[in-house]
């Protein structure tokens, strides 16, 4: 049974030996880093919480490390790579598990809600991941702004990416994707890991942050894809008033006026800037130029 079968991969050794035998080389495109730290691991497990009740899909599962981990803890586990040459490795490392599933697709294309319903009844899962840096973002907002049904996310990312999911205003990390992160989920910073936990070593430091997602968000807005708009544009020129990245924001028509107006109805100056306003302030904004566009 799966759930007597500890993991067995996670040192430097056992990783270097399942690369050889298969002669596996490292793709730079999918941006692979594989972690060689058994106390890490247990901390991803930890932070995310996973109990024998829980379907988990892991994004990236690499060799499938953590996806023992996380065949250990948890009642199912979905592994998605994209990485084809990974999947006969995984096929390997994972046949003792008989809770695991692997798919080999990108997960930005994958029809989560679906394989929530299938797997998980609808209810929601938790999603576990050790992502490419490059493509972090792209695959936390996918996740978000599909409203797939999602208890929490618990990722590696880059550790100044994790420092401005959690930012806020006025922090010279705070942006965009802080207030992206932060209309859906409550970020915490669980585990900051050195370069020296991977192989091969990345260039930066990394941490594993843990996205408790909200089941209604902290701030009620009338239009959620005009609000983040309007946050886009706030930061696009970061040194530029808040009325000017409005202004100059293709796809706005508000003048100028109307932007001082929308400004003073919510108690902001002319010259305020993105970096000021907080998430409630930007819905109250998005609500008044929703009301004149």
């Amino acid at each position: 049974m799966s759930e007597y079968r500890r993991p067995f991969l996670g040192s430097p050794q056992e990783t270097i030996a399942v690369l050889k035998k298969y002669d596996f080389t490292f793709q730079k495109k999918y941006g692979q880093n594989f972690l060689i730290d058994p106390h890490v691991l247990d901390k991803i497990i930890a932070a995310a919480q996973v109990t024998k009740d829980d379907f988990v899909v892991e994004i990236g599962p690499g060799i499938g490390t953590m996806t023992q981990y996380l065949a250990y803890a948890a009642r199912e586990v979905c592994a998605v790579e994209i990485d084809k040459t990974l999947i006969p490795i995984l096929g390997d490392t994972l046949q003792g598990y008989d809770n695991v599933t692997i798919l080999n697709e990108d997960i930005l294309k994958l029809n989560l809600s679906k394989l929530v319903e299938e797997k998980n009844q609808g209810r929601p899962i938790k999603i576990v991941a050790n992502l490419p840096y490059y493509i972090t973002t792209p695959i936390i907002m996918n996740l978000f702004e599909n409203h797939v049904p999602i208890e929490s996310v618990t990722v590696m990312v880059q550790k100044e990416v994790a420092a401005r999911m959690q930012a806020g205003p006025g922090s010279k990390d705070y942006g965009a994707l802080s207030l992206a992160v932060q209309f859906y989920a409550e970020p915490y910073i669980a585990a900051n890991v050195p370069p020296n936990c991977f192989i091969p070593r990345p260039n930066v430091g990394s941490a594993v942050i843990r996205l408790k997602t909200y089941s209604q968000p902290p701030v009620k807005v009338k239009d959620e894809k005009l609000m983040f708009q309007i946050i886009r544009a706030s930061f696009n020129q970061r040194r530029k008033t808040l009325v000017n990245g409005l202004k100059n924001y293709e796809g706005f028509h508000f003048t100028k006026e109307v932007i001082e107006e929308s400004l003073e109805k919510c108690g902001l100056s002319p010259n305020v800037r993105g970096e000021a306003l907080n998430l409630s302030q930007f819905a109250a904004l998005s609500d008044i130029l929703k009301a004149v566009s």
